[in-house]
């Protein structure tokens, strides 16, 4: 179990996040992202993820406000996962690389 709260508008869950020295990244396929091997969290930060619609991705508003893009690297012509897996790509990356196992 986890703690969690609603919040209605994601802009105001992100400011809130960034109020309390949260690092924000949205999750998606855009230029100048950085591929998620490159990425290195470091140990005593705080790190919130945005995970947008699988058809539509993280909203234009939403990406004017994150602090960074992180892309999972894709070959092939596809270039979409469904959001569970994704999530679970990325969420094991971050655990993974910040030893939290």
């Amino acid at each position: 179990s986890v703690p969690w709260e609603y919040i209605e508008q994601p802009a105001v869950a992100i400011e809130l996040l960034k109020k309390d020295k949260y690092e924000v990244f949205a999750i998606e396929q855009v230029h100048n992202s950085t591929m998620l091997h490159q990425f290195e969290p470091q140990q005593n930060s705080k790190y919130a993820l945005v995970f947008g619609n699988e058809v539509k991705g993280v909203s234009n508003e939403l990406m004017n406000i994150v602090d960074g893009c992180l892309e999972i690297p894709q070959k092939g012509t596809k270039h979409s996962l469904n959001i569970s897996v994704s999530i679970g790509i990325v969420l094991w990356d971050f655990v993974d690389k910040m030893k939290i196992f």
